[in-house]
């Protein structure tokens, strides 16, 4: 076999780093050992391995078998790079690694960072964040770097700024933020870790069902809940399900998640995001969409559950469009405009173009002068944003 074609059969078995057992053996630090898994993952043999390393078939049999070693610097450096391994599995440590080393270290702060920032209506700050900390872990990655842990943390700011991003686009734009989530499932999908997975899904879930893409939305959102290994977890991904399935209009799948989630509002600690105000607004929304407004308006007469716990600050944003649809509903035409007002202005100073769109849509027919204002907002919102 050429060395470019074994070079390309490399080149396509990288994710298989990234793997629990993966793991373990480059944990060894053992030349031998890493030798052999990687011709098993690659399909390789020894004379092919010889190939691409620039040995014969003896040496690569030999140092399989530890008979001998190879202790130079230069010999391994060579080896990590053909392998296309971070030269530090193979004990070759200098100041690029330390460098990479460091830049885990400020990966792992940045991904906590921006979580918080968008977690508290900062959404622009957590896409500065992390876009250049993903370009840099993309780049190290075509350089070799595709240790689990380098990986984990990709996935992790990738689904990031998908999110960060599906917070401060525009509706038109929004495929952008489901795309980022996508590259998250690409790489959980190696790591046989059912959490990982069932969190990459939850999150990409909401952002297809934000970009519209709703079946695909529920299919993603049953399989994080599916995989969810406990019940907090299973508290983070029925709501946004419950959310995807109103907005499917699928009646009898809102209803079931809805069940089960007033189930864990009694066992699990709050969130932000898994509270009684939060979910009170998803009952509303999915009442609207699946042709319930009576019961809708009912719940709104009767007011907003206490709040349990501190809510994201967006919540409170989608809350009061939602309330002010059911208003509008009922011919609370005065209630609706205060409720939007207050939106527009909170939309405004979180840079929440999306929830503008949803005033402009929820005002259009009865409320044209709150229409306008948000569609005047909306305008400046992009033209800062084409700045």
């Amino acid at each position: 076999m050429a060395s470019r074609e074994v070079a390309g059969r490399s080149q396509h078995a990288l994710w298989h780093w990234a793997t629990p057992q993966a793991g373990a053996v480059l944990a060894t630090r053992d030349l031998g050992t890493i030798l052999r898994f990687h011709r098993t993952v690659h399909g390789l043999n020894q004379t092919e391995l010889g190939q691409l390393l620039g040995y014969d078939k003896t040496y690569v049999s030999l140092l399989e078998l530890g008979k001998r070693s190879i202790d130079d610097i230069g010999s391994r450096r060579h080896i990590a790079a053909a392998l296309r391994l971070p030269p530090h599995v193979l004990g070759v440590t200098d100041s690029a690694d330390i460098d990479h080393q460091s830049m885990l270290q400020f990966g792992e702060s940045a991904v906590r960072l921006a979580e918080i920032a968008r977690q508290t209506g900062h959404a622009s700050e957590a896409v500065a964040e992390l876009w250049p900390l993903v370009a840099r872990l993309e780049a190290g990655m075509e350089n070799g770097h595709t240790e689990r842990e380098v990986l984990s943390l990709l996935a992790r700011a990738r689904v990031g700024l998908g999110v960060a991003l599906g917070n401060v686009l525009p509706e038109e734009r929004l495929s952008t933020a489901a795309h980022w989530t996508a590259k998250g499932i690409g790489i959980a999908r190696y790591f046989e870790d059912p959490a990982f997975t069932s969190y990459v899904l939850r999150m990409h879930g909401n952002e297809l069902r934000k970009a519209g893409i709703l079946g695909a939305a529920v299919d993603r959102l049953l399989r994080a809940v599916a995989l969810a290994p406990d019940q907090a977890a299973r508290a983070a991904a029925l709501p946004l399900l419950a959310r995807a399935a109103g907005a499917l209009r699928h009646r009898e799948l809102f209803d079931s998640v809805i069940r089960e989630t007033d189930r864990l509002l009694e066992q699990v600690e709050h969130t932000s995001l898994f509270n009684p105000c939060a979910m009170h607004e998803i009952r509303l929304r999915g009442l609207i969409s699946t042709e319930r407004t009576a019961v809708a308006i009912r719940l709104v007469q009767n007011g907003s559950p206490p709040p349990t716990t501190t809510v994201a600050p967006q919540w409170r944003v989608i809350e009061l469009i939602t309330v002010a649809q059911v208003l509008i509903t009922a011919n609370d035409c005065d209630g609706a405009v205060e409720s939007l007002r207050t939106a527009i202005e909170e939309a405004v100073r979180q840079r929440l173009p999306h929830q503008l769109q949803r005033i402009i849509r929820a005002a259009q027919s009865r409320l044209p002068e709150i229409s306008e204002a948000a569609s005047l907002a909306l305008d400046r919102m992009r033209l800062e944003m084409a700045a």
